[in-house]
């Protein structure tokens, strides 16, 4: 909804200043409302100067004023924003000229801004509008031609004109006239009114549903589509309203079928284009004609809707008194069948009904001038005039009779009635109580003027057929804007139309099968009356009250219906749920549909080609039967969900009666139907997969939101009851995500790498933490959270972001490790990316952080993933090519390092990789048994991978590893001197570094001259030269004789130099193993108890690690997550 200020100038004492200074004043808003909230700002405030403040107290007791009146305007283009956007509260930008003075209420005047004072609010309230987004508006601009906008009228239409007579006249219409007499005379009285009754109990139902719906507050223009969509959501509103606009767009083809059978058929019969010569081509040169002329005239209908919708509206009364005389004549017929019964005679041959068509007398012969002569119905059964001439046997055989086709109403025919005649393509009209002969020749009955079934009859089609004859009751909701109690008028006035329309139809039925001959009813267009409307011939003053009743009656609802689906399809347009029907929201300069009107004409012309009514009456009948079934399914989700807006005046509603009415609905699709309903279901599920798939950005508060939050908080409930099975478990990742000093993410490839870990599959939390206060940097979270969010979306992303301000780093990971997550949905591995730049930082947090953050991790029992060179890992887009994910399986870890590759091999990036799993042999280990286990272990393990042992022998920690140690606690002592300052840190670094150097090279000369030491120039290849001639040696010598060379060895820590010892040997071995594989998967081993040799830690995972591009470092949570049972 667009809101609208209009600056009025206010003279010192408050009043409105004179007219002529009033005009000059008003800021004129001559742009149309584009939808959404966007014009919420108003025209009129843009006019104040930028420097100007908008609240400012006059210096002048006599200066003018402006205020801000305001005027709340119907959206045209439908909620086009998000979120809602209430008017009323939290609107701070259409509240900016509103001055406040005085001190009754300081208390609250710095909340002013935001929420406004009751009297402020109750004004708003009164001035609301809520006006049609129909033709009403377009009458105005076409009157007006755009000069001046036209004071808003208040609604002044009450129940009976407003929603009785618009639903009287939407449900009464062409089935009523041309079919239900068919439909009686074809069932029977019993099942015809069981028809009846099964389909009005349908809408009488959903009237029910649809009125709680209607009275839950405002429901602008749109009816059925704003309804649905605003209670089901947009992906439900979309699929339901294009199914709806598309039941309406085939009632016109319905209409104008029936417009056309009643001018070709009934008024003007010569008029027909295609005439059969042969009886059996009678149907196809009907149906020919229907196309021509329903082509025709639905050219003409579009052009009238194009050039003047407002004559149409003009003219809905008197197309309204048609239908009501026409059905008043009917009433005044069946009455005067009591005293004097109407003469219509029926020709009979044997218990046969004759086509009256071609012959005036009912006679075989007849006596003229004292001559027996034959007569033009002896012509069609014989091969000539002459007495003695060849004739068709049974013709022979049978008498000629004639019965009165409307006995009357003290008859009893109605027992005659009662039951049902349904029969084949092709099946004779017969009377039953008629005697009959034999000798008739099948083969030739076709081309002989009997009354047969024009299509196959049995009671599904015939509901198909009855259903669009009670479709019309959102009619009163369409008018919702120009009512003046709409939450009063729209229940009252839609039932009482049904139940007026409901025992109109209960009593046709039965007075139709009491006053009318059974095979005139069974004769679907009249032909045994000489082509005169079945229903005609009971009326009364004369037939022709009903054939131009009808007439005129099924020309309005055809144009009713092109003149309000266009304005449906341009509702749903607007809205934006659909995007490729964006292009129908557009029109004429006053807002006419002229887009969505040739797209719906062009539809309608899908129905008029089908030619006949009987095959396009099932088809509306499922799209409004779908419809009608989400109104029932909206109400009882609604009242099932007892959500708190859900408040209707309208009480006598329950869940169960919208269930049974839902039910109705579905058993009525499959009954007209089942493929078309397949047909209409499929065609709503593409829509529906389609909006969701394209992501209808829109939050109407729909009740399957709140629906999903209830079963939400249900299986939530249910999860934390138990903790998962091995089965069950996968991972539930927690992403810590850092941001850069702009908010934008750092590390997108983290993203790429959960969704080929997850694949979409379970919980997906990304983390993120930033320093500071959440008073101070509420925007700052906001921003990263949004642009967090747009990364996911890019990297397909599933799940949720985090994003916590915490006064230091440290506790905001921890408070996410601890809280992130909600019930049984809890993550329970944590994915980082290695801190590369940790060495060259000069802060110490940067490492010690991320120490913290491994510690709390194992505290809660969360496996880890570290992601190292995280940047070079592959996007979602790349396809990996024949290579290798080599597992080294150092320590057991629950299974994570096996469970992670067959997760990364079921995404396209990593599926062509073959697994590698490499473990370590000791000394006493039996290699070639290890390798047979491990093999079997995989094998129940259901998992494909090539299995290699290595062997790591107990070799003489070597120089390089003291080397290494050596400088690392040389470091280490040098970052714990922090009340330095920075520069005396870095002289005392360089320092070292010189000594070191220094050192290195007085060992080497002693190293060249004494050839009974080991050589010390710490080359690559000497390196392994050293560690092969130290396997020769004794330990105890060795490592005598290591210490001899370096004195500043002996005082290094032992443990520290066993660990460096570990990772420079293991990194070797992969190094040498995997180099060349696309990821290395590697235990990683924990973190010192000890937190002094923390920097030693990270020195000892940068060994590890040294050489290797891809590496995924796993830690495991402490319980199994992968078995070999099933």
């Amino acid at each position: 909804m667009g809101e609208r200020f209009v600056v009025v100038p206010v003279d010192g004492g408050g009043a409105i200043a004179g007219e002529r200074e009033r005009s000059d004043a008003v800021v004129s808003d001559p742009a149309p409302d584009t939808g959404g909230s966007a014009g919420g700002g108003g025209a009129g405030a843009e006019e104040i100067e930028e420097g100007e403040d908008s609240v400012f107290e006059p210096q002048d007791p006599n200066t003018v004023v402006p205020i801000l009146e305001y005027n709340r305007e119907p959206n045209k283009y439908g909620d086009g924003v998000p979120k809602e956007n209430s008017p009323f509260i939290n609107n701070t930008e259409n509240d900016k000229g509103n001055s406040y003075d005085g001190t009754n209420m300081a208390l609250f005047e710095e909340e002013m801004d935001s929420n406004p004072m009751v009297s402020s609010l109750l004004n708003k309230l009164a001035n609301y509008t809520n006006l049609t987004q129909g033709a009403q508006e377009h009458e105005e601009a076409d009157d007006d031609e755009g000069s001046k906008k036209k004071a808003v009228k208040s609604p002044q239409m009450g129940t009976f004109m407003g929603v009785y007579l618009p639903c009287l006249q939407n449900i009464l219409g062409v089935i009523l006239f041309l079919r239900l007499t068919w439909i009686v005379g074809t069932a029977g009285i019993l099942e015809s009114l069981a028809i009846v009754c099964l389909c009005c109990s349908c809408t009488m139902l959903t009237a029910i549903s649809m009125s709680a719906i209607a009275t839950n507050g405002v429901v602008p223009a749109g009816g059925s589509y704003y309804m649905i969509s605003r209670s089901l959501g947009p992906e439900f509103g979309g699929a339901v309203g294009l199914c709806f606009y598309l039941g309406t767009t085939f009632a016109g083809s319905m209409y104008i079928l029936g417009t056309i059978e009643i001018l070709l058929t009934y008024i003007v019969p010569k008029a027909a284009i295609f005439v059969a010569e042969k009886k059996e081509d009678q149907l196809d040169a009907l149906l020919n004609n229907m196309r021509v002329y329903g082509t025709c005239c639905l050219a003409l209908m579009a052009v009238v809707v194009f050039v003047g919708v407002k004559y149409v509206n003009k003219l809905a009364l008197v197309f309204l008194a048609c239908v009501i005389l026409s059905i008043l004549a009917i009433y005044a017929g069946v009455i005067k069948t009591i005293f004097e019964p109407p003469d219509f005679p029926v020709c009979m041959l044997g218990n046969r009904t004759l086509q009256n068509l071609n012959f005036d007398k009912c006679l075989k012969t007849d006596f003229i001038d004292n001559m027996t002569v034959t007569t033009k119905l002896w012509m069609l059964f014989c091969e000539g005039p002459e007495l003695n001439a060849t004739c068709n046997d049974y013709f022979v055989n049978n008498n000629v009779t004639m019965i009165q086709g409307i006995p009357g109403l003290t008859s009893r025919v109605i027992s005659e009635n009662m039951w049902s005649e349904y029969g084949p393509l092709g099946m004779m009209v017969e009377n039953k109580k008629l005697s009959s002969l034999g000798g008739s020749d099948s083969a030739q009955d076709i081309y002989m003027p009997y009354v047969v079934n024009d299509i196959t009859t049995f009671f599904t089609l015939l509901v198909g057929i009855y259903f669009p004859s009670v479709t019309g009751i959102m009619a009163g909701s369409n008018r919702s804007g120009d009512l003046r109690d709409a939450q009063k008028s729209i229940p009252v006035g839609t039932i009482l139309a049904i139940a007026t329309t409901s025992v109109i139809y209960v009593t046709c039925v039965v007075l139709f099968g009491a006053c009318i001959e059974g095979v005139l009813l069974r004769d679907k267009f009249g032909d045994s009356v000489k082509g005169n409307l079945v229903i005609g011939t009971l009326s009364w003053p004369s037939p022709w009250v009903i054939v131009i009743g009808s007439f005129f009656s099924c020309c309005g609802a055809g144009l009713q219906s092109l003149t309000g689906a266009p304005r449906l399809l341009q509702a749903i347009a607007r809205d934006g749920i659909v995007p490729f029907l964006q292009v129908f929201g557009h029109g004429k300069a006053n807002g006419e549909p002229t887009w969505a009107l040739l797209l719906t004409a062009g539809i309608c012309e899908i129905g008029i080609l089908i030619a006949s009514l009987d095959a396009v009456a099932p088809i509306l009948s499922m799209f409004f039967l779908m419809c009608y079934l989400f109104v029932n399914l909206a109400c009882a989700v609604q009242t099932l969900l007892r959500t708190p807006n859900w408040r209707p005046r309208f009480k006598y509603y329950h869940w169960a009666l919208s269930f049974l009415g839902m039910s109705l609905c579905l058993a009525l699709m499959f009954i007209c139907s089942w493929y078309y309903a397949i047909v209409a279901m499929a065609i709503a599920g593409c829509i529906y997969k389609y909006i969701e798939y394209r992501g209808a950005e829109k939050e109407w508060g729909d009740g399957i939101r709140g629906l999903s939050l209830n079963a939400a908080r249900y299986a939530l409930i249910r999860l934390e009851e138990a903790p998962p099975h091995t089965k069950n478990w996968r991972p539930q990742v927690l992403v810590l995500l850092n941001v850069d000093s702009d908010q934008g993410v750092k590390h997108p490839r983290l993203l790429s790498l959960t969704t080929q870990l997850k694949a979409g599959k379970g919980l997906t939390i990304v983390g993120n933490v930033l320093e500071g206060t959440y008073l101070t940097k509420d925007a700052e979270a906001k921003r990263a959270e949004q642009n967090i969010k747009s990364s996911m979306s890019a990297e397909r992303t599933k799940g949720f972001c985090h994003v916590v301000v915490s006064s230091n780093l440290r506790d905001g990971m921890s408070h996410l490790i601890q809280s992130a997550g909600l019930g049984g949905m809890k993550h329970n591995t944590v994915l980082m990316a290695w801190p590369g730049t940790w060495r060259q930082s000069n802060d110490p947090q940067s490492w010690k952080n991320f120490i913290e953050t491994v510690r709390e991790s194992t505290a809660a029992h969360h496996a880890l993933l570290v992601a190292k060179n995280v940047d070079s890992f592959p996007t979602n887009q790349d396809r990996l090519g024949e290579g290798t994910i080599d597992v080294w399986w150092v320590v057991h870890d629950g299974g994570m390092l096996m469970l992670l590759p067959f997760l990364l091999r079921q995404h396209k990036v990593w599926r062509k990789c073959k697994m590698r799993i490499f473990t370590v042999a000791q000394m006493d280990d039996n290699s070639i048994q290890m390798k047979k286990d491990l093999q079997m272990f995989l094998y129940h393990l259901r998992l494909d991978a090539e299995v290699e042992v290595v062997e790591m022998h107990d070799n003489d920690i070597s120089a390089f590893t003291y080397e290494k140690t050596l400088m690392m606690e040389q470091r280490s002592q040098m970052l714990k001197q922090m009340q330095l300052s920075r520069t005396e840190r870095e002289r005392e670094a360089q320092l070292i570094h010189d000594r070191n150097t220094a050192s290195h090279a007085t060992i080497n000369d002693k190293a060249e001259t004494g050839p009974d030491r080991v050589h010390m120039t710490w080359t690559k290849d000497k390196l392994f030269a050293e560690r092969n001639r130290n396997r020769e040696c004794n330990a105890n010598v060795a490592v005598r004789d290591l210490f001899n060379m370096k004195p500043e060895w002996e005082s290094l820590n032992q443990s520290n130099v066993r660990r460096m010892h570990t990772a420079v040997k293991l990194n070797g071995v992969v190094v040498n193993k995997s180099q060349g594989a696309h990821l290395v998967l590697l235990n990683m081993p924990g973190p010192p108890r000890n937190r002094g040799g923390d920097e030693n830690y990270m020195e000892f995972l940068e060994v590890l690690l040294e050489g290797l591009n891809r590496v995924l470092l796993v830690r495991g949570g402490g319980r199994e997550v992968i078995t070999i049972y099933s």
